[in-house]
């Protein structure tokens, strides 16, 4: 039986962290819960995918959700999933991949003028809380395989039922994770893979 069986013992782990990882492992992929709604049919696919940040959309106040790959920079409304801007060519000057002390790179459509905070294989990171107690966590009990846990408690599934305080929303078998987390509104979740963007919506904050 290997480690990434479920039930399997692992050296080095205690009965506690052994328990946690089998039900971590046991927990099958469901859909987030409400008020969570996917923004995609499934996801926005992206080849090359490096990173991803978020801004504010200035006349309607809506996230948007920047994405930059090896293809160019690209901009999504994060309410609908439509894709509002894209520049195939950056200039590798003025910020083609993230950059600087902010890592950042120079918006675009609605956000031309400003720049924007990139979280992905260049380092940095999103939100990981959001109000409403929601939290995400990723986890790899099975290792490179990545999962995305949404808890409703405030922490990872230490206590309370799967489908109830806490939902596996993520699997990342077929790419590497590159960005998980919230937008500074709290309104939009979002998991940035090596080939692809998934998002999850709520009206209120």
């Amino acid at each position: 039986m290997t480690s990434s069986s479920h039930g399997s013992a692992v050296p080095g782990l205690t009965p506690y962290q052994q328990k946690l990882r089998d039900r971590i492992l046991a927990a099958p992929q469901v859909a987030a819960p409400a008020p969570w709604r996917p923004v995609f049919d499934t996801c926005a696919a992206v080849g090359g995918l490096v990173g991803i940040g978020f801004g504010v959309d200035p006349e309607s106040g809506e996230d948007l959700v920047m994405v930059v790959s090896h293809a160019g920079h690209g901009l999504f409304d994060a309410t609908t999933g439509e894709r509002i801007a894209r520049d195939p060519h950056p200039e590798p000057e003025e910020g083609e991949f993230p950059d600087g002390p902010d890592l950042s790179c120079p918006g675009l459509g609605p956000l031309a003028g400003t720049r924007v905070r990139i979280a992905g294989l260049y380092g940095g990171g999103l939100h990981s809380t959001a109000s409403g107690g929601w939290h995400v966590e990723v986890v790899g009990p099975d290792w490179p395989n990545e999962r995305v846990l949404l808890s409703a408690d405030g922490g990872m599934p230490h206590s309370g039922p799967h489908g109830e305080k806490w939902w596996h929303v993520f699997h990342s078998t077929w790419s590497e994770l590159r960005a998980v987390g919230f937008s500074p509104s709290g309104r939009t979740l979002a998991v940035a893979t090596s080939s692809d963007l998934t998002l999850w919506s709520r009206s209120e904050a």
